[in-house]
């Protein structure tokens, strides 16, 4: 009978360490725009974060598939410069799902169309296509900082 009870805590204590060390998985979205839906922060460029007094912030509207940016890279950091336009998802056969965008106000095309990859509920990587070298990464937020939006 101690035999068997041995044998039930050794296996019970195999069970419990295999448990803890098993990695957690992680689940990946279909690229959609409702899935993109949201505010995201870039928190990532080309393997480097951001400066602490950059930032670029990204509000994607499903239903028109409008977007408006909020960002300082091109502007004094009190001050954001803020773009508004429309996206558009289409499915790549060989590259994916692509997002590229238009702004409004005759500011032409995005700079690149770019594969999104490793969508989850709180970041996703945008890889330009013509530059698979410039990849961005973005979180989820709760929302965009109120005093951009003034």
């Amino acid at each position: 009978m101690n035999r068997i009870k041995s044998i039930l805590v050794a296996l019970a204590a195999v069970v419990m360490v295999s448990c803890v060390n098993e990695t957690p998985v992680v689940k990946y979205l279909e690229v959609t725009p409702n899935n993109l839906a949201g505010q995201w922060e870039l928190v990532e460029w080309s393997g480097a974060e951001l400066d602490a007094d950059s930032y670029f912030y990204i509000d994607l509207v499903r239903k028109e598939r409008k977007f408006t940016i909020y960002q300082n890279f091109d502007s004094m950091s009190d001050y954001p410069h803020v773009v508004t336009g429309e996206f558009n998802i289409e499915m790549d056969v060989e590259l994916g799902a692509i997002i590229r965008g238009i702004y409004d106000y005759d500011e032409g095309f995005w700079a690149h169309e770019y594969e999104v990859n490793n969508l989850t509920e709180s970041s996703m990587e945008w890889v330009a296509t013509d530059d698979p070298s410039f990849v961005q990464k973005f979180k989820r937020i709760p929302s965009i900082p109120e005093n951009l939006k003034d």
